[in-house]
């Protein structure tokens, strides 16, 4: 408690609050959650939260808070940040554990805000972060709810996508009970294409929310890509599927979390070497820093400014043709590109190759008459909504930045707007 009370006590509480002004994408109001925690006002630190977020116990601790709210405060310009992370757990893990929750803070909202909306249905199809947090502000506005899950669980990603050293599943299954408290109701293994049709959905609801993720692995297009051995590493922590890598060599390409998470995950499993295959220097990796010097305590080796040109073996892995990589600044662009080294190619030993490269829509996406933008994701506007009115959709699936937070930022925005043309109606 005291070591909280030292990192509250940090924050100069700053009057342009570029920590959540800048730095957060859900803007919460950091400074003054904080300040609550200082003055051991708990409870209120948690409503102050409760305004803009659901995911408090899980954004405290897997964001990339160096690249978002950490990043923009002003004490970390010459010393080191305030630990905002962790000030925002531990306002969920208090109030959790003193019996606060979502629907406390929200009762007198609800109730009236149902007077207004108590007969809207939405359906709400994914129960990852993006749909989790539409529901609970859909809730929150009044609105009947629900969720329409493949899985017979909640959380997506936050279940399947990171590994449990890195987020304790409790703190989901808090998160999730918390939301479901507002009465939200929930539909498990349903999916579209297989069990639910969204045409029936579109006539049955006022609205549908689509937020069931991207998570099938981009490709490099090179030769041997198709070649037993090589795996997305999406799908290597959705489904759990791991190959035995005991005594094993593995290569992961990629720079973002999903390429650490892998890479951690798969030395714990056995592995005898993992390496990391980055095109990019180490200051340009999209991962968070303690991430990777996490994975670097754990022996994963990096090879930074390399790229991966070939896979080769006849049916399985066997060997990866790498190239050296220089950083030019090209015409026009204010950041660094990596460009191939010619004849700087050299040969390394792999069992398994990881593709860590960012991911897609699933290809069912294209049969469901909706617009797509080029790179696959669904085309929505400014207001959430798809090329059908009554359809929105948000996070990865809407090509929203892939972070957790921003995932969450969508979903409520989509909500408000939802509500706003429900009220219209």
């Amino acid at each position: 408690m005291e070591g909280i009370k030292e990192k509250a006590e940090y924050c100069l509480n700053c009057k342009v609050k570029p920590c959540s002004n800048k730095g957060c994408p859900l803007h919460n109001e950091i400074p003054d959650f904080i300040k609550e925690i200082k003055e051991r006002n708990y409870s209120k630190a948690y409503e102050i939260l409760c305004k803009t977020t659901v995911l408090q116990g899980v954004c405290g601790r897997i964001c990339p808070h160096q690249k978002q709210c950490q990043g923009s405060c002003v004490r970390g310009i010459k010393g080191e940040p305030v630990s905002i992370g962790d000030l925002e757990a531990f306002a969920f893990d208090k109030a959790m554990e003193e019996g606060n929750s979502l629907l406390k803070v929200w009762k007198k909202e609800i109730e009236e805000n149902k007077k207004v909306l108590g007969d809207k249905k939405v359906a709400v199809i994914g129960g990852g972060p993006a749909g989790l947090t539409a529901a609970a502000f859909l809730a929150k506005e009044g609105v009947e709810v629900t969720i329409f899950e493949k899985y017979n669980y909640l959380g997506g990603l936050l279940v399947h996508g990171i590994p449990d050293f890195r987020l304790d599943k409790k703190i989901v299954k808090q998160t999730v009970d918390n939301i479901l408290d507002l009465g939200v109701k929930v539909e498990y293994g349903k999916e579209i294409g297989k069990n639910i049709d969204l045409d029936n959905l579109e006539k049955e609801y006022d609205a549908v929310f689509l937020a069931f993720g991207a998570n099938c692995s981009s490709k490099m297009g090179i030769e041997g890509e198709d070649l037993d051995g090589v795996y997305g590493g999406n799908e290597l922590l959705e489904y759990n599927m791991h190959p035995n890598y005991e005594g094993k060599i593995v290569a992961v390409a990629g720079g973002g979390n999903v390429a650490m998470d892998c890479a951690r995950t798969i030395k714990r499993l056995g592995a005898k070497e993992v390496k990391v295959v980055y095109r990019r220097a180490r200051g340009q990796m999209p991962a968070e820093d303690k991430e990777v010097e996490e994975a670097m305590k754990e022996g994963v080796e990096f090879l930074f400014q390399n790229n991966i040109v070939k896979v080769l073996g006849e049916e399985k892995v066997e060997k990866l043709e790498l190239i050296k990589t220089e950083l030019v600044q090209k015409e026009g662009d204010t950041r660094l590109s990596p460009v191939n080294i010619e004849g700087s190619n050299y040969i390394i030993d792999a069992d398994y190759v990881v593709m860590a490269l960012g991911a897609n829509p699933a290809p069912f996406v294209k049969d469901l008459n909706l617009n797509l933008t080029k790179w696959g994701n669904i085309e929505v506007n400014e207001n959430y909504e798809t090329s059908k009115s009554k359809i929105y959709a948000g996070g990865d699936l809407a090509g929203v930045r892939g972070t957790v937070a921003w995932a969450a930022y969508s979903g409520r925005e989509a909500a408000k707007k939802i509500v706003e043309k429900l009220k219209e109606a």
